[in-house]
C-alpha cells in the first residue's frame, strides 16, 4: 500500500493533464475544480493551476510555490499566500489531510452496500450509476434503510478520500466514526491509501478525525472561483 505524499493527495483529488495542471475534481459530479491548489506536507509540498488559467499567470504562480516550505504548522497559511490572492483572487477554502493508524479496529454491524434503495429513505441525491464509483460504501442499516454512511468522496488507484453521511435524527451516536473506520479497512484491502480530509472549519468531521486517533499529515490551500 502506498504511503502518504503531498504528491499522492493531489492526484487523489484531481485529474491532472500531461502538463501537471488541474482538468477536474475526481468526484463523480466532477467541477473543474480550484485555480490553484497546494498541498503542503510535513516533507513536501505539492500543487496545480488549473488548466484553463493563461500559461504566464500559471507560470508565475509555479515560481511562487517553488518557494512553500514543508511544514508541520498545517493551519498556518503558505509563506506566499498574499501574493497568490493578489495573483489570482477567489475565495480560500483551507484544510487537514488525515491518514489512519494501522490495523485499525473493525467496527461490529456495519455492512457494505450498493443498492440505491437502501440509500433513498435518507440520504437524497444518489444516483444508481454514482454508486460503483462510490464504492466501497459502508453503512449502518436500520429498518432497511442505511442512517450512516462512508463513501468513497474521491478515488484514484492509489488512494481514496472519505466522504461520511448521517441522517440528521441520528446524529450525536458515534455512528460516523464506526462507518469511517469500517471503510478504511475496506480501502485497505483494496491496496489504496485511504485518506480523511475536511475543513478547518468542520467541527463535526474534526471531531470523527479524534476519535479515531487520525494523524494529521497534511493542509490543502486552495483559491476558488
Amino acid at each position: 500500500m502506498r504511503e502518504f505524499s503531498a504528491e499522492l493527495q493531489l492526484h487523489t483529488l484531481f485529474v491532472l493533464d500531461g502538463r501537471g495542471r488541474i482538468v477536474s475534481t475526481r468526484e463523480h459530479a466532477a467541477t473543474p475544480g480550484p485555480r490553484f491548489a497546494l498541498i503542503r506536507g510535513a516533507t513536501q509540498c505539492a500543487w496545480a493551476t488549473r488548466a484553463d488559467m493563461d500559461d504566464e499567470l500559471a507560470g508565475r504562480v509555479h515560481v511562487l510555490a517553488l518557494d512553500e516550505p514543508p511544514t508541520r504548522d498545517f493551519e498556518s497559511e503558505p509563506v506566499n499566500a498574499a501574493r497568490y490572492i493578489a495573483l489570482l483572487g477567489g475565495r480560500i477554502q483551507a484544510g487537514p489531510a488525515f491518514i489512519f493508524p494501522a490495523g485499525i479496529a473493525q467496527p461490529k454491524d456495519i455492512v457494505s452496500i450498493n443498492e440505491l434503495s437502501l440509500l433513498e429513505r435518507h440520504f437524497h441525491g444518489w444516483t444508481a450509476d454514482e454508486i460503483p464509483e462510490c464504492s466501497p460504501i459502508m453503512a449502518i442499516v436500520e429498518e432497511g434503510a442505511a442512517i450512516s454512511v462512508c463513501f468513497c468522496a474521491r478515488r484514484s488507484p492509489t488512494a481514496a478520500e472519505a466522504g461520511v453521511a448521517t441522517a440528521e435524527r441520528f446524529r450525536g451516536r458515534g455512528f460516523a466514526a464506526r462507518v469511517t473506520a469500517a471503510w478504511a479497512r475496506a480501502i485497505e484491502a483494496t491496496g489504496r491509501l485511504p485518506i480523511y480530509s475536511t475543513s478547518w472549519t468542520n467541527g463535526a468531521s474534526l471531531a470523527v478525525a479524534r476519535k479515531l486517533s487520525l494523524s494529521l499529515c497534511a493542509s490543502d490551500w486552495s483559491l476558488y472561483d
